[in-house]
């Protein structure tokens, strides 16, 4: 099973712990499908619940408003509520801002559009993108999408930092949505393991017919990889002369990314360390009124 956290209800688990699992995890689901929207049967199909639970589920969902049904369509979006609640924490991505100048930077070099991704769980987060010059733009996803990893370049190479016992792991776990996709666990775990070896990963055939896209992972310090860069364009801007400049300025912009949130994590370690001086005053002993 794919977002599902438990199956069943564990030894010491918390009442109603499993059905907070089971809401969070349609939740999910019904995110990966933004403006379109999701079907109640790719959502049952997706998370293993059975049509019933998985429609009671949204049911409630849809009463607190966090998510909404397409009259039209029947297909079931994220709501208001989902919306508002993320107001209150919308510093939370700290890496989106400070890697906002490179992104910049890279959009205006190569031409194309540039995204940033992130690992969430068993799913990869757009969470910026940038425009570049040329004419034709390819806007394969928009920022919020949210991909099962393996479903995208940008998955391919967030996969590819993790041990390979976890990224196999992930990867059959998210079999059946990526099946949806027309995408083989196993041909996953293929190009996973050719990204490792070349540090980048890249489709000739991109999401969009005539496109391609190919992408870089951003490291920190220890080489923990934090976010994916990915450019996509059409497919001629992306053939085998051009690639390698294109490679060799992604790989420039996430080192500097990877520099510049060093030099922050560093700062930041510096203020922790730093204790405040505590003024102590000192108190005279009460006197005592003469008798």
């Amino acid at each position: 099973m794919v977002a599902m956290a438990a199956a069943e209800p564990g030894a010491g688990e918390v009442p109603g712990a499993q059905t907070v699992r089971r809401a969070m995890a349609v939740l999910r689901l019904v995110a990966m499908g933004q403006e379109e929207g999701v079907r109640l049967s790719d959502i049952a199909t997706m998370s293993g619940l059975s049509r019933p639970t998985v429609h009671r589920l949204l049911k409630v969902l849809i009463d607190e408003t966090a998510v909404e049904q397409d009259p039209a369509t029947r297909r079931y979006r994220v709501g208001d509520e989902l919306s508002l609640l993320g107001l209150a924490r919308a510093g939370r991505l700290p890496l989106r801002a400070l890697a906002e100048p490179y992104l910049q930077a890279l959009a205006a070099e190569v031409g194309d559009t540039v995204f940033l991704s992130l690992r969430h769980g068993a799913d990869s987060v757009c969470i910026a993108r940038h425009l570049g010059s040329q004419p034709i733009q390819v806007l394969s996803i928009n920022v919020g999408v949210r991909r099962p990893l393996g479903a995208s370049v940008s998955g391919i190479v967030l996969l590819a930092g993790l041990p390979p016992t976890e990224a196999e792991r992930l990867t059959r776990g998210n079999a059946p949505r990526l099946a949806l996709q027309q995408r083989e666990a196993d041909e996953v775990l293929r190009q996973v393991r050719a990204a490792r070896r070349a540090g980048h990963a890249f489709a000739p055939q991109g999401v969009m017919p005539g496109t391609a896209a190919v992408a870089v992972p951003v490291c920190d310090a220890g080489g923990q990889v934090l976010a994916a860069i990915s450019i996509a364009a059409l497919r001629d801007r992306l053939d085998r002369k051009r690639l390698p400049g294109v490679l060799a300025a992604m790989h420039e912009q996430a080192a500097l990314i990877a520099r510049r949130h060093a030099e922050v994590q560093a700062a930041r370690r510096r203020t922790t360390r730093r204790e405040p001086r505590s003024s102590t005053t000192r108190r005279e002993p009460r006197r005592q009124p003469p008798a």
